[in-house]
């Protein structure tokens, strides 16, 4: 059971943090918009990749470290894109609708921006591969799966509480300022997150 708790432990610690993913999730939750399907993604990568990682695939990441550095360049273009377009709805004036219906051309993109968030991130393999991975493989056999079951449940617990737990704020984005705050906040941490990688390369 050791094994299972530090599993578990490692893997909310690393992921509790306030990053692109984590706060995308928490916009969809207030807008009800795509909550299970955003949730689950960001919880089946986590799986995947803990499961990979912690099984010898993050060796990979050792030998090709270029593979890193070229996530990197995406990751930075593609969050200061998310940073622009969070910019301009600070400040437009129209006030998003929580009880809005969703159509399938903005489920697609609401799919597609998740696992950009998610895949384009370095920091995922670092800290799920490598981090994460290095730490479980020293357990073995059954004391390894127990590893993986924790740090996975760690995932599962906090997509799906961010997700639907947001709805509690609910009351407080009736207004359109808060809105705005979202937003502007949204951009700081996609610029920031951005600036970030930039001085990993």
């Amino acid at each position: 059971m050791t094994s299972l708790i530090q599993g578990f432990l490692i893997s909310i610690g690393l992921i509790a943090a306030i990053g692109a993913q984590n706060l995308y999730l928490l916009k969809k939750g207030l807008l009800k918009e795509s909550v299970f399907t955003i949730a689950f993604i960001c919880f089946m990568i986590d799986a995947i990749l803990i499961t990979a990682g912690v099984k010898g695939v993050g060796s990979l990441l050792k030998k090709y470290p270029a593979l890193v550095e070229y996530v990197t360049y995406f990751g930075i273009v593609f969050l200061i894109s998310y940073g622009i377009l969070a910019l301009r709805s600070v400040f437009k004036t129209q006030m998003m609708d929580p009880n809005q219906k969703i159509n399938t051309d903005k489920k697609l993109t609401t799919i597609l921006t998740v696992l950009s968030l998610s895949l384009l991130n370095p920091h995922v393999y670092l800290d799920t591969l490598l981090l994460i991975g290095s730490i479980g493989g020293r357990y073995e056999s059954a004391e390894q799966n127990l590893f993986i079951m924790g740090a996975v449940s760690a995932s599962f617990i906090w997509f799906f509480s961010i997700g639907y737990g947001s709805r509690i704020l609910i009351p407080l984005f009736k207004k359109p300022f808060t809105w705005k705050l979202l937003d502007a906040f949204s951009a700081f941490v996609m610029f920031f997150v951005a600036f970030s990688f930039f001085q990993t390369l």
